[in-house]
């Protein structure tokens, strides 16, 4: 996804389009991915989390394959976006969620190691792609893409399967043939309650927020850089560069986080923050012209990018406990999707309006840090210790709960009567 701004200059001068018009493939294919995404963690509720995201590495390699032989941007939306973007959906969640659940000590430093990846590959794929199309043109280029998407399948192979309780399988399979409890287990694989609870609808907001502005870079700095003079392999070396520091930053800040000095939902608040200025601040370097100006600037905002990114997945256990914690964040994904399918067509569209990418990045290091602010509205956000996750009651401590009940309402009827023959 990230790596995808190459071929953005491309389709502008190939379809002859504008940049908001460019701006909906990426956009589509991130809104899908995260639409989706509740789908995805459904599914891995109910069967094998393998087979969820084998299918979902399959569907994002068949996008970049049928993108290839686009003829208009209405072709690209479906495949490269609609297509795609849905694979990517069945693969993300599954995935977070799997590490979240099975490792409990350095969770932070886990997170951000598994998405060291996304760095590693904006860092390599870049100037590969910039290669692969001048090469290939964009059509080859997606072909291979397409090809190397397939790795998703054998990766999908490796997951860990998932643990399964036998006793809510068999009170399922009783109830199976009644409409309320196929709509109860419905809400229970997406856990649909966390949407009345208002410290999950908060950090949704401020994720939505922070959103809308975050990929705007990785879409549109190759083309600004392109605008403001410097070459095609300058454009792709600072994307390059930027994902190099946001390696760096995602293990360094889910080392820095498991030492337990700060609080992570404090962290968190402090480099979307620095992140949000950072984007704000990019446009510097169409003013003074410099390309270390411009190098350094994305090296922060690299850094920073990186250093939230897993953050963002390691407070949502904390906010509604481990065991919601694949429907959490597949519902997060779901809620979010409409802030990335409009960040950056809006950021296109202000580039139409003025000129330039200016205000695209301005506005779009607003919204990053107008989600910092919505952060600060969680309860116990000023306090210097974190308060006890919420934890769903499994179904043996409900059962034993229920007989509690019952014995006391059965020890309470002989005093009843007995007052009454008195």
């Amino acid at each position: 996804m990230r790596s995808l701004g190459v071929f953005f200059v491309e389709f502008v001068q190939y379809f002859e389009a504008s940049a908001q018009s460019i701006s909906w493939i990426s956009s589509t294919g991130l809104a899908a991915q995260q639409f989706f995404s509740p789908l995805g963690a459904a599914l891995c509720n109910a069967y094998d989390t393998r087979v969820v995201v084998m299918t979902g590495g399959f569907l994002a390699a068949l996008g970049f394959i049928l993108a290839s032989q686009a003829t208009c941007l209405v072709h690209l939306y479906l495949t490269m976006g609609l297509i795609s973007g849905f694979g990517w959906g069945l693969v993300f969640t599954p995935m977070v969620a799997t590490v979240v659940a099975n490792i409990e000590r350095r969770r932070a430093l886990a997170l951000g190691l598994g998405f060291s990846s996304i760095g590693i590959v904006s860092f390599i794929f870049n100037p590969l792609f910039q290669f692969l199309v001048e090469t290939y043109a964009w059509r080859g280029a997606l072909l291979i893409l397409g090809g190397l998407s397939l790795n998703i399948v054998a990766c999908g192979a490796l997951v860990r399967p998932k643990r399964r309780s036998k006793a809510p399988e068999k009170v399922d399979s009783e109830k199976s043939s009644s409409c309320s409890s196929l709509l109860g287990r419905l809400s229970s694989y997406l856990e649909l309650p966390l949407l009345l609870e208002r410290p999950y609808l908060t950090y949704t907001l401020a994720v939505t927020l922070l959103n809308v502005g975050y990929f705007v870079p990785y879409f549109h700095l190759v083309a600004h850089s392109r605008q403001v003079g410097f070459s095609e392999y300058q454009a792709a070396f600072v994307m390059s560069a930027a994902g190099a520091s946001d390696i760096l930053g995602r293990v360094a800040s889910g080392w820095f986080s498991d030492l337990g000095h700060f609080r992570l939902i404090h962290l968190l608040s402090l480099w979307t923050a620095l992140a949000g200025v950072f984007i704000m601040l990019l446009p510097i370097s169409s003013l003074s012209g410099s390309y270390a100006v411009l190098m350094v600037i994305s090296l922060l905002y690299g850094f920073c990018s990186g250093a939230l990114t897993s953050l963002v997945f390691a407070v949502v256990p904390m906010i509604v406990g481990v065991e919601r914690v694949m429907g959490a964040i597949g519902l997060l994904q779901l809620i979010e999707s409409g802030a990335g399918l409009l960040g950056t067509p809006l950021s296109g569209l202000l580039k139409d309006v003025t000129g330039t990418y200016t205000a695209s990045f301005v506005v779009a290091g607003g919204f990053v840090v107008l989600g910092t602010l919505a952060m600060t509205t969680l309860p116990h956000y000023f306090s210097c210790t974190d308060p006890p996750a919420p934890r769903r009651p499994s179904h043996g401590e409900k059962d034993k709960s229920l007989h509690l009940e019952l014995e006391q309402i059965n020890s309470s009827l002989p005093d009843m009567n007995h007052g009454g023959g008195q």
